[in-house]
């Protein structure tokens, strides 16, 4: 068994898979509605279980940070296959940012010398709503399409990037009380976010309905992670709580690449074992997985709590 601050660490790993993501970058006249945009444009995008995507703000930008000198927000939209994610892009970004008072949208990677993937339409399409009155202009080899719309112009640049990118990174707390899983969960949350090319698309970036494969109703995917629920200790054959645990958090990460979902799994274990411990309450840590059957990406709790410089 391995400890931090009192807190088990299970020897388990959270399993994850490939998907599809991208990076697109709103500006607005300030920040409050560069963040209205966002916080819209990945709204109900939590799970592609449900939702078909998930999504989340990546980080506020300064004016310094954004290619209109404007203030603005970095989202990152992710799916399980291209197509599905440039169908969502499209109704997201017509819905709640073309909508959106003083807005601008532009792709999160540079077109000049993109990673690795493939073109999708940013405002490509959304050029339409112009009804013909719309007009390009190419700026460095980029083209960029001008809208009226009645506070002005939608500026939008026509493509972005659609790259391969890693779903799933998670971890689950497990606290004597409510207060002790959300006091552990949003430590871990507010650490995660201080990193690049990550989301954590819950809300709050935190989900208390975990899942598992499979249910008893046919029509149903998944259903509830009856083994972590702690109203059905005693109930389910094989329960993964003890008498301690009341209260189980889940966090899960989409990132950019493996190493972004590890690197926020490891500050997140950090932060909820440092800030709350088992002082505050959290009893043990575990992961996700599916036996490996699921995703090829296997985070595994014991070496990221080794990277973490802590003791057995």
């Amino acid at each position: 068994m391995r400890e931090r601050h009192g807190v088990a660490i299970d020897d388990t790993f959270a399993e994850a898979f490939p998907m599809k993501a991208t990076r697109v970058i709103v500006t607005a006249h300030n920040l409050t509605w560069a963040r209205h945009a966002g916080v819209t444009a990945t709204g109900f995008a939590t799970s592609v279980i449900g939702a078909g995507v998930e999504a989340g703000i990546e980080r506020e930008l300064t004016p310094a940070e954004t290619p209109d000198g404007r203030p603005g927000v970095a989202l990152l939209f992710f799916a399980m296959s291209g197509t599905l994610l440039a169908k969502q892009l499209e109704t997201r970004l017509g819905q709640c940012v073309l909508t959106c008072p003083t807005t601008a949208v532009y792709a999160g990677f540079d077109m000049r010398n993109p990673p690795p993937g493939d073109t999708i339409a940013l405002g490509k399409n959304l050029r339409f709503f112009g009804d013909g009155w719309q007009i390009s202009k190419v700026v460095d080899g980029k083209r960029y399409w001008r809208v009226p719309v009645m506070d002005g112009e939608f500026v939008a640049e026509e493509t972005t990037r659609l790259i391969k990118a890693v779903g799933g990174g998670n971890l689950l707390l497990l606290a004597r009380s409510t207060e002790a899983a959300l006091a552990a969960a949003e430590a871990a949350v507010a650490a995660m976010k201080r990193l690049p090319n990550v989301v954590m698309p819950f809300p709050g970036g935190v989900v208390r309905s975990g899942s598992k494969v499979g249910s008893k109703y046919a029509a149903l995917s998944a259903s509830t992670n009856d083994a972590f629920c702690p109203t059905l200790r005693g109930l389910v054959a094989k329960s993964e709580l003890d008498a301690r645990v009341a209260s189980v958090m889940e966090i899960v990460i989409d990132g950019l690449t493996e190493a972004d979902v590890a690197a926020a799994m490891r500050v997140g274990l950090i932060a909820a074992t440092d800030e709350v411990g088992a002082a505050g309450g959290l009893v043990r840590i575990s992961a996700g997985n599916y036996g490996g059957k699921l995703g090829p990406y296997l985070f595994h709790l014991h070496p990221l709590l080794a990277q973490a410089g802590a003791a057995s």
